[in-house]
């Protein structure tokens, strides 16, 4: 999964602008915050850690968080409030060594009777902070629920200043124009193996013994001790892109501890496709969102002159490519415009942006595509942290094919279909063929024992992220679950955006538990209207590792 897909639920994304327990369950209405009321699938997990993580809730919940002022790092309003919670660096050594994890908190802003407990979010990456979540309650779309819920954001483990992790010196992240060919030559591809190589290797140089500790059972658990320190018995919690794959590994492990749980563009949760067969699937479906952009632009070529079909504009954005290669402009080659223009396969609104950049691009001036791509120095130790914990999670998640030719076989074949997206994904992944640390076991999600309660699955039918199919296995394996479908659209991350019918599904769930029988859809929202040349103020791409 690429980092990129962090910032998962697009009404949040407006923000940017603003800146072996239990043998039988008992009846876990009576239980405390801190106590387990079932075991869940915990014991497959190891005993130790199980009997570690029901330690560290309870002592959690015992000292909850002392909320005060945010610390001005966190670029967050005077409204929110921050703490910490502590939870062991391994769950199999409880009263070993600590790390605390900041929280955000703002307030429910309705009456005190109708209060419904914290709504806990997680954005994605691996590698995202939620800390921004609290100023959710100014956008319309989630004001209903920021009147029902304390809205609560928070850096998970290595995230942030969340006991940061980094792999390598920040300066250097923010590299210089560098090449991204589609169809790489064999010398290109020796260069990006030692790279992958030496950059597994300052991880573990980096991080030492604590490295293998960065993983979706760990953010899982740490999960369960940030809703005991809250004092909340059960959780309810909204996960996007990846923080629905931690957020079914919970479910998994903790069913009598979830309330109501929502999982916004979800990932496939096989174990066989954890992570590496997933990413092929990503590589494919950003292909079709690529045409999906390209197609939009080919209908407003009266506004970009970039050409009336979608070959055309390829065929623009090729000659960009190109020309970025001979000449970078203001740090932007061809590596920083293909990250740049992985965005519009997330979102749509980031297209009229996209367009116009490659327009005046071509026409002589390349300001617009420069404010657009080039790296930022001011966000490189952000950015380096982000894709230090997104790297250590996958890798430290599931086994890898070790053998570079396993990757160049199956790769070579997908980018002869798929040539947009493959082979960056290659590069952003294969630290993974040559990882140090032990490899988790990925746990087989699912429930059947009706100890899980309804939950509620939001996916768009052309996802490139988090492909829709996988929306289809998570609703196949946890029992009960509810799936919304945005037909024909593609953004990734719908809940809160700008979609009526589906905020009104996720509204009714998390207001009042309210669901479909089983499956539901929705129209799609409209696609962005054309920005004319002339007009300045356009939407800003997402944050991106």
């Amino acid at each position: 999964m690429k980092a990129v897909a962090l910032y998962g639920t697009a009404g949040v994304l407006v923000l940017s602008g603003l800146a072996a327990l239990a043998a039988a369950p008992p009846s876990s209405a009576d239980a405390p915050a801190g106590t387990y009321a079932d075991g869940g699938r915990a014991a497959a997990t190891g005993a130790a850690e199980t009997a570690g993580t029901l330690a560290a809730a309870a002592r959690a919940a015992a000292a909850g968080i002392a909320f005060g002022a945010c610390a001005k790092a966190e670029s967050l309003p005077a409204t929110v409030r921050c703490g910490r919670v502590r939870v062991p660096l391994d769950y199999a050594r409880p009263d070993g060594t600590q790390i605390s994890l900041t929280v955000s908190r703002g307030q429910a802003t309705g009456r005190a009777a109708a209060r419904q407990g914290a709504l806990i979010y997680n954005p994605g990456g691996p590698g995202a902070s939620s800390m921004f979540f609290p100023m959710a309650a100014a956008v319309p779309a989630w004001k209903p629920l920021a009147a029902a819920y304390d809205l609560v954001g928070y850096a998970p483990r290595g995230v942030g200043r969340s006991a940061p992790l980094s792999c390598e010196d920040p300066a250097a992240y923010a590299k210089p124009a560098t090449a991204a060919p589609i169809h790489p030559p064999e010398a290109f591809k020796r260069k990006k193996i030692a790279q992958a190589k030496a950059y597994a290797q300052g991880c573990a140089r980096r991080a030492g013994a604590a490295l293998g500790q960065y993983n979706s059972l760990n953010n899982a658990r740490d999960l369960d001790v940030l809703r005991a320190a809250l004092g909340e018995r059960k959780l309810t919690f909204m996960g996007a892109s990846y923080g629905t794959y931690f957020g079914a590994v919970y479910a998994t492990l903790f069913p009598s501890h979830v309330r109501r749980m929502v999982f916004d563009s979800a990932v496939d949760p096989d174990p066989a496709k954890i992570w590496y067969r997933d990413n092929l699937d990503q590589s494919l479906a950003f292909e079709r969102r690529w045409t999906d952009f390209r197609t939009w632009v080919a209908q407003h070529d009266t506004t970009y002159h970039l050409g009336s079909d979608a070959s055309d504009v390829l065929a623009a954005y090729e000659t960009a490519r190109a020309r970025l290669a001979e000449r970078p402009a203001g740090g932007v080659g061809p590596a920083q415009l293909q990250s740049a223009f992985l965005q519009a396969g997330y979102y749509d609104d980031v297209w009229p942006a996209d367009a116009r950049a490659l327009a005046r691009y071509l026409q002589g001036d390349p300001k617009p595509l420069i404010k657009l791509a080039a790296p930022d120095p001011a966000t490189a130790r952000a950015d380096e942290n982000g894709t230090a914990v997104y790297t250590a999670v996958e890798c430290n998640d599931a086994d890898w094919p070790a053998d570079w030719r396993v990757w160049d076989t199956d790769n070579t074949a997908l980018a002869s279909r798929a040539p947009f997206e493959t082979w960056d994904n290659v590069w952003m992944n294969l630290p993974c063929a040559y990882w140090p640390a032990p490899r988790q076991k990925p746990l087989d999600i699912g429930s059947s024992d009706g100890t899980l309660p309804p939950t509620l699955i939001l996916a768009a039918e052309r996802d490139a992220a988090t492909p829709y199919p996988g929306a289809l296995e998570l609703q196949r394996r946890l029992r009960g679950s509810v799936l919304i479908t945005e037909r024909g659209a593609g953004t990734h991350g719908i809940g809160g955006g700008p979609n009526s019918c589906v905020n009104k599904y996720l509204d009714d769930y998390l207001l009042t538990g309210r669901t479909p029988v089983r499956r539901a859809s929705c129209a799609p929202h409209p696609l962005p209207d054309p920005v004319s040349l002339e007009k300045r103020t356009l939407p800003r791409p997402r944050p991106a590792l």
